[in-house]
């Protein structure tokens, strides 16, 4: 069943503003000096600079960030020579892909010339604009003379992306198919159908990984491609072959590979039986591919296949190269784009196909989990860490080749500019991981919900991340079957059952401790027992016992069932009034640290500034100063005598009082605390004066709580929490059913929180 309509694409690209792209200013533009800066007289300024020296260009103006796509409409996807004006939605939709998926902004151009030397005069003309080239539907032969002229002619990188876009991921696949085969790249024989632009580059691109050029029969709409033939142009002969072949039943005999590029239903199952051992089929043309996947799959149950399609699994999909490609050659202002360039590509799409997967990459797919194997030799094009895998690699090559203008001398940080530059990540996070990462005794977490999915999957990925060791609680047989049926390494992490025989003595010793600490409110001794069978109670005792030095739990348990057996094992602090609770909101403007969210249901002012205290403690653990606004429906008084005021106020008194170096103050409406300009303009008396605010506290419950949750539904903002305040040690409570993603993140917030205790 189409995904579409014919009128639901047609809306899709006339509706609203008409096309896919816009300009987007990226400086201030407000004012009559922003404009003077902007133009004139301003602009000469960089204008002199660059005379001087022409590099500066990449300094100055958006030409190191600049993709021209280019195309004169003669081969637009499957619709033939449809000309540029009706190739120009899809090279809207290429510059689309360009900016959603590595922030590269595009320029699409369409140019009305079939002569390739006119065609090559016009690119060379306009090339200054430019970073890249990103050549688009253009037909074969013609194509391989363009780009071959202009990679020459020009200093700036020229990629045709219809001839290496499919060979560098298909060849990604190919990697991963040998190796999971076992077979040997000088050893396989390949079969191709189709001779156009994607398959000659598909079949020169096998060759520079391994493949015998002998090794390779290749066909077009005539017939096999052999030397006897003489209606062959260049690029044709350059894979003709010299053995008898009349036909592709007979060359697929023995095969191991078969690559289409050419039309659909061509290959037959009978025609796949004949195949070798473990044949690989790579069936690209679309929509429909030359033999599709169940047919294949019943023909030869030990086929490794790839199409086109996003429907069947291993699709080889362009767009999991040219954003990253070209993202990896601007960041070091490449001269071109190499075979290098292009292999190092490859072999970093095949290396990410071997980790494990994001959990919100499988949802984007309707699958519980991916895992390395037949079904997913190629990475999924909605995989955030396809920009800090593939483009690093291809600046690296860059550099090693020669062809780069500028180096990368610290590619971690290199990584997390493209993770900030993505929002993939916030450097919050990204700074506190590296903490964690960089305590060598690793700090042990307990995880009393084991016997679920995402909890062991979260784990699994926070182990290999050398972010913390972990001990998951739970049936030791169920535990191993999910990690069995999802391919989870558990190996470096610790199974604990606490009603397993084994650790019955360990039961009452819980159980011993637990009531003598809670003996005097009410606990009996069999209380404590029953208690210490349950997960939560047994993975808290491992922590106030020093077995562990971190909780987490709440991923399937409400959190006030989770809270409140970790206040009666674990205790507050004994400088702290009350417990409380922390989102940080991350934000295009920054991130925002929200409290009380979900904890207090009674306030009073000394817990509200004890709340703010913590908070602002927290807040400096992320390497951010607080700048605190306590939150009301009134100004600094402008509303008296009423209870949520009064209690704000008394709590700031009692903040400047105690605390003078801390800049808070309130109460105060959080509009105006939000706006830096207007709140020092009426209030210049305030604490805040000349802040940009940073953290809210709330009055109550309830505003906090519907804040961050409205701000993540209707905003877009992330959460990183709930992060727990003031407990004696770090237990962390989850939102129920959190994901992968947040598990990690509260995870990474508890092993750093662990370690400056210790330290």
């Amino acid at each position: 069943m189409a995904l579409f309509t014919k009128q639901d694409a047609l809306d899709y690209h006339s509706k609203g503003r008409p096309g896919k792209i816009e300009v987007i200013p990226t400086k201030p533009y407000s004012t009559q000096k922003d404009l003077s800066l902007a133009y004139t007289p301003g602009v000469a300024e960089p204008c002199r600079e660059i005379e001087k020296n022409p590099e500066d260009v990449y300094k100055y103006t958006a030409k190191g960030n600049l993709v021209a796509v280019i195309s004169n409409g003669t081969a637009v996807l499957g619709l033939g020579n449809i000309g540029p004006l009706a190739g120009k939605p899809v090279m809207e939709g290429k510059g689309l892909l360009f900016k959603v998926f590595a922030d590269v902004d595009v320029f699409d151009i369409e140019v009305n010339e079939h002569d390739v030397d006119r065609f090559i005069e016009i690119v060379k003309a306009i090339s200054p604009t430019f970073g890249g080239i990103n050549l688009e539907d253009i037909k074969a032969p013609e194509c391989f003379e363009i780009e071959k002229r202009l990679i020459e002619e020009l200093d700036i990188p020229v990629f045709h992306d219809d001839q290496h876009g499919t060979a560098i991921i298909s060849g990604a696949g190919l990697l991963n198919a040998l190796e999971i085969t076992g077979k040997k790249i000088e050893d396989i024989k390949v079969v191709v159908s189709g001779a156009g632009a994607a398959a000659i580059a598909c079949s020169q691109f096998y060759v520079h990984l391994g493949v015998k050029k002998e090794n390779i029969i290749m066909f077009d709409s005539k017939g096999p491609i052999t030397k006897d033939r003489t209606d062959l142009n260049k690029y044709k002969m350059m894979f003709a072959t010299e053995r008898d072949i009349h036909s592709m039943e007979e060359a697929l005999d023995g095969a191991d590979m078969f690559l289409g590029l050419s039309v659909g239903g061509l290959l037959k199952p009978e025609m796949v039986k004949k195949m070798a051992e473990h044949p690989i089929i790579f069936a690209l043309a679309n929509p429909d591919p030359e033999i599709t996947y169940e047919e294949a799959v019943k023909a030869r149950p030990d086929v490794i296949m790839a199409t086109g399609r996003s429907d069947y699994p291993n699709q080889v999909n362009n767009v999991l190269g040219f954003p990253f490609i070209f993202r990896g050659a601007l960041d070091v202002h490449a001269k071109k784009i190499n075979i290098e360039m292009k292999i190092a590509a490859a072999k970093a799409l095949a290396a990410l196909a071997k980790e494990q997967v994001p959990e919100e990459v499988a949802n984007a797919y309707n699958v519980s989990n991916l895992t390395f194997g037949k079904e997913y030799i190629i990475p999924k094009p909605l995989d955030p860490r396809l920009i800090t895998r593939v483009a690093p690699a291809v600046a690296k090559a860059a550099i090693d080749t020669g062809v780069a203008r500028r180096t990368i001398e610290d590619w971690e940080e290199y990584k997390a500019h493209l993770e900030a530059r993505m929002g993939h990540e916030n450097k919050l996070i990204r700074a506190i991981r590296l903490k964690a990462q960089s305590e060598t005794d690793k700090p042990v977490i307990v995880f009393p919900e084991g016997e679920h999915f995402r909890i062991l999957k979260a784990v699994t990925e926070i182990v290999e991340s050398r972010i913390a060791r972990a001990i998951v609680l739970g049936n030791e047989k169920k535990i191993k079957k999910i990690a069995e049926e999802n391919a989870l390494n558990l190996d470096k992490i610790q199974i604990i059952n606490p009603l397993a025989e084994a650790y019955e003595e360990k039961r009452k010793e819980y159980a011993y401790k637990l009531w003598k600490k809670r003996q005097r409110k009410g606990l009996t001794f069999d209380e404590a027992m029953h208690n210490v069978r349950n997960n939560n109670y047994f993975g808290l005792m491992m922590v106030e016992e020093g077995e562990a030095d971190a909780f987490i739990s709440g991923y399937a348990t409400k959190y006030r069932k989770v809270m409140a057996p970790a206040i009666r094992v674990i205790g507050k602090r004994d400088d702290v009034k009350t417990v409380a609770g922390l989102y940080v909101v991350l934000t295009k403007r920054g991130p925002y640290f929200l409290a009380d969210t979900t904890i207090n249901t009674e306030i009073d002012a000394e817990k509200l500034a004890c709340i703010a205290r913590l908070t602002a403690e927290e807040v400096r653990k992320f390497g951010v100063e607080p700048v605190i606004a306590m939150l009301s429906y009134s100004n600094f008084g402008s509303v008296r005598e009423a209870q949520i005021p009064e209690l704000v106020r008394s709590a700031v008194d009692f903040l400047h009082k105690e605390y003078p170096e801390l800049a808070v103050d309130g109460d105060i409406q959080a509009n105006i605390a939000l706006d830096k300009d207007v709140r020092d303009e009426l209030f210049p008396f305030s604490k805040l004066y000349g802040k940009q605010v940073n953290t809210l506290i709330f009055p109550e419950l309830a505003s906090g709580n519907i804040a961050y949750k409205l701000l993540h539904k209707l905003a877009g903002a992330d959460l990183i929490g709930p992060i727990t305040l003031g407990l004696r040690k770090p237990v962390h409570v989850l939102q129920l059913n959190s994901s992968v993603r947040e598990i990690i993140n509260i995870a990474t917030i508890a092993a750093t929180d662990a370690i400056t205790r210790r330290n």
